[in-house]
């Protein structure tokens, strides 16, 4: 099965700490295959549809405190 991929824009993703705070955060939900920065507040994610959706990605995100959307 091939994976899935989704572009999230993510606000406040304007420093290092922020970044790294959002990738760990997305890799550590379960059935996310990766997260990669994907220019200026956008991250591409991998994942695989059948154990993981888009609002369980920006739901992670918004527990954080940013505010997520598809980019």
């Amino acid at each position: 099965m091939t994976p899935d991929r989704a572009l999230l824009a993510i606000r406040g993703l304007d420093n290092e700490p922020a970044r790294a705070k959002t990738l760990t955060a997305l890799r550590a939900v379960p059935g996310v295959l990766d997260a990669t920065p994907a220019g200026e507040g956008q991250v591409l994610v991998t994942y695989d549809g059948g154990e993981v959706t888009v609002m369980d990605l920006i739901r992670a995100l918004r527990r954080l405190g940013f505010v997520a959307g598809m980019g």
